[in-house]
């Protein structure tokens, strides 16, 4: 695999898998431009080299239909303005051969949506799994996935990926398109370099005590990293919306209270798992109730275990919070993914907050800290906390199934 650092791109057309799956608002107007922001020095670096740049990405799921309110070209100017040049757009993925023959060095190309064609996430559309053809239609979606992302393989001597966010997904753009380039032609993008080596801090070079601390509403899609960072974490909290699954597991009233009643079970296997690895678990043991869903809700401190009827837990309480940041100040590798409580209602965000500035203590006294996850990277976005971790991971599913230990495969096809 080629080392982007020492790749020259001069007179090279280089394709780059990008992550541009940013938010937009009603209008169309990017409310949160990280993506575009964290892929800049891959680009610059190419086009500084006197490289030309073609750009492809996604947004949204289309699921294989041209879906104008998902187009790309809402973004082509905060692009352009990020880059410091104009950029050209192709309104079809799939045929832009002249644009990309037109090209000239120093010159940006950005391609419209991958997802408006089916064969770049290679899945049948409008055939169920159980059907008869299904398994036949399978096969003619991976032919065709291979004819496509040829096609955009051909628009250009280099392949970069960048795209970290959708490293796990073996697309044609991020993955299929790199069977198309000599070993020494493709290669991972600057970004994509510093998220692999922040996950190799975390999982190969751990400076002990190691506290991750996992957040969100259910436990059932975090059970793979959970069981996995067993094995390697000294302190593992466990906060947000699954508390209440944990304190149901025990016998706890939860009042109105998110939960998963089918994974009591489960919850009551994490905290037998964790006596077994000698894993200090961090389970909140109050919370902030609300008697209504909305910021202006009614509020009253309990304990996880005795909520009252017709009320919610919707964030960390106070004696949670000391217990959170005793797990994560002596710390001195930390991952965060998740949030404590409903941080996007103003009036809940204290135990998020809490976590965030604790995190922020910790690095500033020599922790490696990382945060990953969408809800995680807003939290630290909303409090003005990003500067102050060590690495914010642009990458959601990537990053869990990374720490699972999962082989990704926009990683595996450059180096292959």
């Amino acid at each position: 695999m080629a080392k982007i650092e020492n790749y020259n791109f001069k007179d090279k057309k280089a394709i780059v898998r990008v992550d541009f799956n940013v938010p937009l608002d009603e209008n169309g107007n990017i409310t949160d431009d990280t993506r575009i922001r964290g892929a800049l020095p891959t680009l610059k670096k190419i086009l500084a080299d006197g490289g030309a740049l073609i750009l492809m990405s996604h947004m949204g799921k289309p699921k294989g239909k041209v879906n104008e309110k998902l187009s790309l070209l809402q973004i082509r100017d905060a692009v352009a303005k990020a880059l410091g040049t104009d950029v050209k757009f192709a309104p079809d993925c799939a045929k832009a051969q002249e644009a990309a023959k037109e090209l000239k060095p120093g010159e940006v190309l950005l391609l419209e949506n991958l997802r408006f064609y089916p064969e770049e996430e290679g899945k049948p559309i409008g055939i169920d799994k159980n059907d008869p053809g299904y398994d036949a239609a399978k096969k003619a979606m991976k032919e065709s996935q291979k004819e496509f992302a040829k096609t955009l393989a051909s628009y250009a001597d280099v392949y970069v990926n960048d795209a970290f966010g959708t490293a796990h997904r073996r697309h044609a753009s991020t993955a299929v398109i790199a069977d198309y380039f000599d070993k020494e032609d493709k290669m991972l993008g600057l970004l994509m370099e510093k998220e692999v080596k922040a996950v190799d801090n975390i999982l190969k070079d751990i400076n002990r005590p190691f506290t991750a601390i996992m957040g969100g509403s259910k436990v059932s899609t975090k059970i793979g990293i959970i069981e996995n960072l067993m094995d390697k974490v000294d302190n593992l909290i466990l906060c947000g919306g699954m508390t209440f699954t944990f304190a149901k597991a025990q016998g706890g009233k939860i009042g109105n209270s998110i939960v998963e009643d089918d994974k009591l079970d489960l919850a009551k296997h994490i905290m037998d798992l964790a006596k077994e690895k000698g894993v200090n678990l961090v389970l909140a043991t109050d919370c902030i109730a609300a008697d209504n869903f909305a910021n202006d809700a009614n509020t009253q401190v309990c304990s996880v275990m005795a909520i009252p009827d017709g009320w919610e837990g919707l964030d960390a309480g106070p004696d949670s919070i000391i217990a959170f940041r005793n797990a994560i100040l002596p710390a001195k590798t930390i991952l965060w993914n998740g949030p404590a409580g409903v941080f996007e209602f103003d009036n809940f965000a204290k135990g998020s907050k809490a976590i965030a500035e604790a995190i922020v203590e910790a690095t500033d006294n020599g922790a490696f800290s990382l945060v990953g996850g969408g809800d995680s990277v807003a939290c630290v976005n909303k409090f003005g906390l990003a500067d102050s971790v060590s690495y914010v991971s642009t990458g959601g599913g990537a990053l869990l199934e990374a720490i699972e230990g999962k082989t990704l495969p926009g990683v595996a096809a450059v180096a292959e």
